[in-house]
């Protein structure tokens, strides 16, 4: 079966988002439609990527470097991640994840007040409202001690692992009856709650008798931007193929790493758009800040703070900034990264 043309490729991504969103409640409107999907089918990129003759004969260590080679085309690296699926992904052992050092420093976190309607111009064709940019505000600095933080989201064949060691009841619900294909198996595992995320860390940190944890909000979004607070994780500019959003109209998740080009400053991956990542902390105002009462706060109160963005919606979400929450229908693809204490960290 033949590969997509550029030209079919450029208009079926043409057509995702042509539906105005302006002033739209996005949380009133259908999945597809909160996504500027046509009713009708919509074929999406990479819908029928094979990998090259190369790849059938490639073993776990090169299919593991093609996926991050960022001088291969991207539906390359998505088939080389496929094939490195069912090989078992030698870059996401469940007990021993890849963890960076984030070293102490003062975090430039949130958003000038004075940037607001700015940021609400470039993303309200999204139905991106000004209250959920003014969360993020004031720009403020912390001293965020040292310490590690992982350099890929936990992966479906991670979570299976803990389901099965630990007889977990509360299965992603992403899983089509309750398991997930193993081609997906390196991909980012999705649609968990907070707390079976709190309980996924516990559940590691007792298994290794190591201080495993979810990250703070600061400690996210300092290994995210850095001490100068970037507005993504590469820098201050939106670049597509940086990151697994909307944008890319793939609409769905990839294997961890497919977009090394996004990578942050400490080394971290997917920071950016494939699946939205659990914090520790609840929605609180920031100090100085106003406690905004938009409707995610009136639906779910003091909410767990997710960041990062995700497959299934526009690059307005992926900046390191942006504040959000697990709002209880399926657009929302939650899932998470683990951190730790830094040995000696101060």
């Amino acid at each position: 079966m033949p590969e997509d043309t550029p030209a079919e490729t450029a208009t079926a991504r043409a057509r995702i988002g042509a539906v105005a969103l302006v002033d739209a409640d996005v949380n009133a409107l259908t999945d597809r439609a909160a996504m500027g999907l046509p009713d009708h089918y919509l074929p999406p990129r990479a819908e029928r990527v094979r990998p090259v003759p190369d790849d059938l004969g490639a073993g776990p260590a090169d299919l593991a470097s093609r996926v991050e080679d960022g001088s291969l085309p991207l539906e390359r690296r998505l088939a080389a991640g496929a094939l490195l699926a069912l090989h078992g992904d030698p870059r996401t052992p469940t007990l021993a994840p890849a963890m960076l050092d984030v070293p102490t420093g003062t975090a430039a976190l949130g958003t000038e007040p004075s940037d607001v309607d700015e940021l609400h111009r470039d993303s309200e064709r999204f139905g991106v409202r000004r209250d959920w940019i003014a969360k993020e505000c004031p720009r403020h600095h912390r001293h965020v001690p040292a310490f590690r933080v992982a350099r890929y989201p936990v992966t479906n064949a991670e979570y299976a692992e803990f389901l099965t060691d630990t007889g977990e009841h509360e299965l992603p619900s992403a899983w089509l009856y309750g398991r997930f294909h193993p081609a997906v198996a390196n991909h980012p595992v999705y649609t968990v709650t907070p707390e079976a995320a709190d309980r996924y860390a516990a559940w590691l940190a007792a298994r290794t008798g190591r201080p495993f944890r979810l990250p703070t909000e600061p400690e996210w979004e300092y290994a995210a931007g850095g001490s100068s607070g970037t507005r993504y994780p590469w820098g201050a500019e939106w670049a597509e193929d940086h990151a697994n959003t909307l944008e890319t109209g793939l609409l769905g998740t990839t294997p961890v790493g497919a977009f090394p080009a996004g990578r942050s400053w400490c080394g971290a991956v997917d920071m950016a758009g494939n699946v939205e990542e659990y914090v520790s902390d609840r929605y609180q105002a920031y100090p100085g800040g106003e406690l905004v009462h938009d409707d995610l706060f009136r639906r779910m109160g003091h909410y767990r703070i997710a960041r990062g963005g995700a497959f299934n919606r526009f690059r307005d979400l992926a900046r390191n900034q942006r504040r959000h929450g697990p709002y209880p229908r399926s657009l929302y693809a939650m899932g998470f990264r683990v951190a730790e204490d830094a040995r000696g960290g101060s």
